[in-house]
């Protein structure tokens, strides 16, 4: 980590996007304005149609403006720092590559770079060798390239990915961004556990029964039949949040705070992870409810599709904190709320000296990533009384009341990258390592029916209960 943000033109590539308009533009404002480093970047969009430098400050204006920015400030801010490159024709790259040359002298950037790759897979792969071959990835300065997920559509094609990146750029240039780890909420995960003895001293098979991650939305595929009938809630959603989280909670503490050191404990947790059992996972589809329309009735949807927009999974890791300890992994479209959340659930003591009705509970953590973000810690106390009745509360803290309004998540890894800090971008060790645990249950023959608006199908639902644990709606 540099701890400074030195000029650099920044590019967007698919600049004038959905992403690029409702993410990376506020985004940019949000962070340039807050850390006042608008004199240190200029911004280029590229795409394949034409439009002027004029054309795209209007865009630009009208993205900030969506995000709340007055219209006549946003239009300000943008001035002559945002400018657009076509890349349509035969020699699109090539001119591309001067007039990346151009506003560097324009702006005294001294030819710091960084590629923003606001594209599909697919079209990633294709624009980075034409990056290279133009020259673009060569410079005076330092260059960067910035890759979305899904890195790949499962291991053979991560690999292939990896390898066109590494032939252009190498790997402490490479910034896989995964907006989950921007997250303030995640990213005080690490704190949480490796600051406070209380709990990293109990963070093992000791101490804790079960462990849930939960990424519940309360949506469908919004528009994105295609890509979603291709990938499903495994590789949407398992393969690269869900997995995050779960490396993250189950590490080992690194031996500094360098990204090279976290990134390696979470290596070690994907390589610890066993192979998942048929009867440990359960896929879903959701059907109509309530004026919601079915996934399969959804338009370019086939009639018989097994893509699941659900999963619920046991996973186990066979290392020495967490032996016998089952992690249950869980996400899904159009369920009862959207909500992000990590359920620790702790062993019951040794003996139960209180006996009644009330008796039995144990302690429950429940980190709450979004939204209303906080924690709550569930503890037993005595009721009000002269007979012994036991009644658990919780302990409760909402970051907002006691931080204030929480960063963006991109805002925060668009710092990062500009800093130089990899620590919660995604390795390419990493992505191999978690497409490969995943392998065999990418493509499933079958799914479960579950009604729109519910926390999936019954057996989803059941699933916990061979491990003697429930979902945390049903325990808190």
């Amino acid at each position: 980590m540099t701890g400074r943000v030195e000029p650099h033109l920044f590019v967007i590539f698919g600049g004038t996007g959905d992403l690029a308009r409702r993410k990376l533009i506020p985004s940019l404002y949000e962070l340039l304005v807050d850390k006042e480093l608008t004199d240190q970047v200029a911004i280029l969009g590229v795409g394949r149609r034409d439009h002027t430098d004029e054309d795209y400050r209007a865009f630009a204006t009208q993205s900030l403006a969506e995000a709340g920015i007055a219209t006549e400030h946003a239009d300000q801010w943008c001035g002559n720092r945002f400018h657009y490159q076509s890349v349509g024709n035969d020699d699109g790259y090539m001119k591309l590559a001067q007039r990346v040359k151009d506003l560097d002298q324009l702006h005294g950037l001294g030819g710091g770079r960084i590629f923003h790759l606001a594209l599909s897979p697919s079209a990633a792969q294709s624009t980075i060798p034409q990056i290279g071959e133009s020259g673009l990835a060569s410079s005076d300065g330092e260059v960067k390239v910035v890759i979305e997920k899904p890195f790949g559509h499962d291991l053979a094609s991560a690999q292939r990915l990896n390898e066109v990146v590494h032939r252009w750029f190498d790997e402490r240039h490479t910034y896989r961004i995964d907006h989950y780890l921007g997250k303030e909420t995640v990213r005080n995960l690490l704190v949480f556990r490796l600051a406070n003895a209380l709990f990293e001293r109990t963070w093992n098979r000791d101490h804790i029964e079960s462990v849930e991650i939960t990424v519940a939305e309360d949506v469908g595929v919004e528009g994105r039949e295609a890509y979603y009938d291709e990938a499903g809630a495994v590789r949407d959603m398992v393969q690269n949040h869900l997995t995050q989280l779960l490396t993250l909670v189950a590490m080992e503490p690194p031996i500094d705070m360098r990204p090279e050191s976290i990134r390696s404990e979470k290596v070690k947790v994907l390589a610890s992870m066993a192979p998942i059992a048929p009867e440990d996972i359960v896929f879903g589809q959701y059907t109509g409810s309530n004026d919601i329309v079915g996934y399969r009735d959804l338009d370019g949807i086939p009639a018989k599709s097994t893509t699941p927009t659900y999963v619920a999974m046991r996973i186990a890791i066979d290392n020495w904190r967490w032996q016998g300890v089952p992690f249950l992994l869980r996400t899904g479209k159009r369920m009862p709320m959207r909500t992000t959340r990590i359920f620790i659930r702790y062993r019951e003591p040794p003996v139960h000296l209180f006996h009644g009705e009330n008796t039995g509970h144990r302690n429950l953590l429940l980190l709450t990533l979004q939204p209303d973000e906080g924690f709550d810690l569930y503890f037993d106390v005595k009721a009000p009384g002269d007979e012994i009745a036991i009644q658990q509360i919780p302990l409760s803290v909402r970051y907002e009341g006691h931080l204030g309004a929480l960063t963006s998540e991109y805002s925060t890894l668009l710092h990062d990258l500009m800093e130089g800090d990899q620590t919660l971008f995604v390795g390419a060790d990493e992505v191999e390592a978690s497409w490969r645990r995943y392998a065999d249950v990418l493509d499933p023959v079958t799914v479960d029916p579950y009604p729109a608006g519910t926390w999936g199908p019954q057996r989803g639902i059941e699933l916990p209960l061979a491990y003697g644990a429930r979902w945390s709606e049903e325990e808190i």
